[in-house]
């Protein structure tokens, strides 16, 4: 009889993250960036496969209206997900299905957007098959899948390694010493080899750093990233052949930052990319190019160029805002060929704008007849605007009548996730009605959020409600990696928590719909 999880991990639950690029919001934006028209169903349906504990589903679903679909066949991820839902009162469809089981049903509406994060690289090709075949017949025309996984070449170096640890796992491990024993173990293994003067970790540095990397990793998030039975680093051209079956194209990556030039290619990878018309051989070569190792897709059931009046009237027509407070946005961005300082005649003055009136958030239209923008082209609003969504630093943002129906229901997640912080199990992102998406906020943050919602308004009144809480669980803060151990040391700089977060992040929670 075969195991019901069919050789995926099902030992240890998968972490509690949450996905901005599976925001519709973002999927759109990426496709708009592209000159792309997707398929704008109202109310949108949306599918997520794998949701893992579900916090991505259900932020979408309370922050942006419409009908999600989603499965995991974790029984735990399921019932986390649905008590997410109840939360929320979202129009929410929870499935504890297996894919096959989910392309068997008969209840399944068409979709504007299926998304799948990782977990093509983690199952076996006739659960891939499945995914197919159900894109094929349940995305709708002018649809959108957004798909991520592990691909070439960035992986090479790195899958020797992988192959180790599975194999320590698998035979120096016992299931009666537990998962995470065997991920030690596994761990311990490859770092002996290493010490041991291992020409592959000799000749391979970037796995003696992943390895590093390895080791700070949650157990949970290890289980599943790379001790599935079925693991499969795919490139991005096999990844296209499989989808073609369902009708797709690829449309977009859905990592803004790589909608931008300057930070990740050189002149004369530009010039290289420029001259190649085959869509599958210039994304192979721009994986090459910036050795790519974990790719984040958007294809599309129907490539429709949009011209580029159409274009413009669309950018003019959405709205941005930002996420980060401007003291701590950095004049530099990551790309692929590391770090890059940005133009500050450009960037000051858009995140300045970006921060006038308490962070409202303001149209295209509107940046692009900013003093700043005089002269300058549409693409290069987008490009600034992609570096700083990719960096994280801004979101596009909903329409108001979209916002306004969100409200309430990302209203009753919020709280529930305001009250699992209380009990020292939090999540580390909001659901914002205004972007559509999630917000990123650290426990502590929301604690000062529950904090105000009790009537402590004050930083002491904050600070004081805070610490009591920690108190009372016996947990303290932390101070250049160390422990506070004193009450009075611990109130203190709980006071220095609470003053920043209601000088900086406290307005953006406000235009973000949240506090």
């Amino acid at each position: 009889m075969a195991d019901w999880n069919a050789g995926y991990m099902a030992e240890v639950e998968y972490i509690h993250g949450y996905y901005r690029e599976l925001c519709p919001g973002v999927v759109n934006l990426a496709a708009l960036s592209r000159s792309l028209q997707l398929r704008q169903g109202r109310p949108l349906r949306y599918l997520e496969l794998g949701f893992g504990q579900g916090l991505s589903l259900n932020i979408h679903a309370a922050a942006t209206p419409g009908e999600y679909w989603g499965t995991d066949f974790l029984p735990a991820h399921a019932i986390n997900a649905q008590e997410l839902a109840d939360a929320s009162g979202a129009n929410v469809r929870v499935l504890c299905d297996s894919f096959a089981e989910l392309a068997a049903r008969d209840d399944l509406p068409e979709f504007d957007i299926i998304a799948a994060h990782g977990i093509w690289s983690w199952i076996s090709q006739d659960n891939r098959d499945c995914i197919v075949d159900l894109v094929r017949r349940k995305l709708a025309l002018g649809g959108a899948l957004y798909i991520s996984y592990n691909c070439m070449p960035g992986w090479a170096p790195t899958l020797p390694m992988r192959h180790l640890m599975s194999l320590h796992a698998e035979y120096a491990g016992t299931k009666a010493s537990g998962l995470v024993s065997r991920i030690d173990g596994a761990l311990d293994f490859a770092q002996k080899i290493s010490e041991a003067e291992g020409l592959y970790f000799k000749v391979n540095p970037a796995a003696k750093m992943q390895l590093a990397n390895l080791r700070e990793q949650s157990r949970n998030y290890l289980a599943h990233e790379y001790f599935n039975q079925d693991w499969q680093v795919m490139p991005f051209a096999e990844v296209a052949r499989q989808l073609s079956v369902a009708k797709l194209e690829f449309g977009a990556s859905a990592q803004m930052l790589l909608h931008v030039d300057f930070p990740n290619l050189t002149e004369a990878g530009k010039a290289l990319l420029a001259g190649i018309e085959d869509t599958v051989l210039r994304e192979s070569a721009f994986d090459y190019l910036i050795n790519q190792q974990f790719r984040r897709d958007i294809f599309v059931k129907g490539r429709r160029p949009l011209p580029p009046p159409l274009q413009l009237e669309q950018i003019i027509g959405e709205r941005f805002m930002l996420l980060t407070h401007p003291d701590d946005i950095p004049m530099k961005v990551n790309g692929a060929r590391g770090e890059a300082g940005l133009n500050k005649d450009f960037f000051i003055p858009l995140i300045a704008t970006l921060a006038e009136n308490r962070f409202e958030p303001r149209t295209g239209g509107e940046l692009l007849k900013a003093p700043f923008m005089k002269g300058q082209p549409l693409k290069h609003l987008m490009n600034l605007l992609m570096i700083l969504i990719g960096s994280g630093h801004a979101h596009p943002v909903q329409a108001q009548a979209l916002v306004d129906e969100a409200r309430p229901r990302t209203r009753s997640l919020n709280t529930h996730l305001l009250q699992r912080a209380r009990a020292g199990s939090g999540v580390d992102n909001l659901a914002s009605p205004v972007t559509g998406g999630g917000f990123r906020t650290t426990m502590l943050e929301q604690l000062f959020l529950l904090a105000g919602e009790a009537g402590h308004e004050s930083v002491e009144a904050r600070a004081r409600y805070v610490w009591e809480i920690l108190e009372s669980q016996a947990r303290r803060l932390t101070k250049s990696g160390q422990p506070i151990e004193t009450p009075e040391g611990n109130l203190a700089e709980m006071q220095v928590q609470a003053r920043t977060f209601v000088n900086k992040k406290l307005p953006l929670l406000k235009a973000a719909g949240i506090a």
